[in-house]
């Protein structure tokens, strides 16, 4: 398949990268800093800051997978970017696209978000949030997205291949654990480009 990944330099990106390019896919990865991704690989710049660009780097494209990480300081930038991949998605008649999301909009308990529910730390309640608004943009679009959360702790660590799936509640282990590596979130990544299962959906994953 021809995929364009955007934030194939970032720390979930360059593994979903790794998992394509092991798959044997034509991936064009999309970065501010292409100097920074391997020689074999085919590097575009881009900062996402315009549809028109976006839409010329994706055209002829099979999906767009979406890595974007939003700056700490602004991180209500990943809601305008969202906007900004929906339209360019739209107007250069992208089949698909499949963004790395958050945990915060999975449920812990029944009507309650981890967002919601007061556990998260202080340091990461605006970025959950704004991954949160990004994902009722999408909702609201009218564009084929598949919106992937990844576990509440999402590290890299090992590709083991085990792991399960769900769809909008936080997946935990026996312990009380959430959690995944972004090796594993990859994998799963992968999985849902070659085979769709959750289209106009959001799934999640976790040990």
């Amino acid at each position: 398949m021809k995929v364009v990944l955007y934030g194939a330099t970032g720390r979930s990106g360059s593994r979903i990268l790794n998992e394509l390019q092991l798959r044997k896919h034509s991936v064009t990865a999309v970065s501010r800093h292409p100097e920074e991704l391997p020689p074999a690989v085919t590097a575009v710049r881009d900062d996402l800051s315009s549809v028109d660009r976006i839409a010329e780097i994706i055209r002829g494209s099979d999906a767009v997978i979406s890595a974007y990480m939003p700056p700490k300081e602004d991180t209500d930038q990943l809601v305008d970017v969202t906007r900004r991949l929906i339209d360019a998605v739209r107007k250069a008649g992208a089949p698909r696209l499949l963004v790395v999301g958050g945990a915060s909009s999975l449920e812990v308990a029944p009507g309650v978000t981890l967002l919601a529910s007061g556990h998260l730390p202080q340091e990461w309640v605006a970025i959950a949030a704004s991954h949160a608004k990004a994902l009722d943009v999408l909702k609201a679009s009218d564009i084929n997205w598949t919106y992937f959360s990844p576990a509440g702790f999402f590290e890299p660590g090992e590709r083991t291949g085990k792991f399960r799936l769900g769809a909008n509640s936080l997946i935990a282990d026996e312990t009380g654990q959430s959690r995944v590596s972004m090796e594993d979130y990859a994998i799963a990544m992968a999985d849902e480009l070659e085979e769709p299962a959750h289209i106009r959906a959001r799934f999640t994953i976790g040990y």
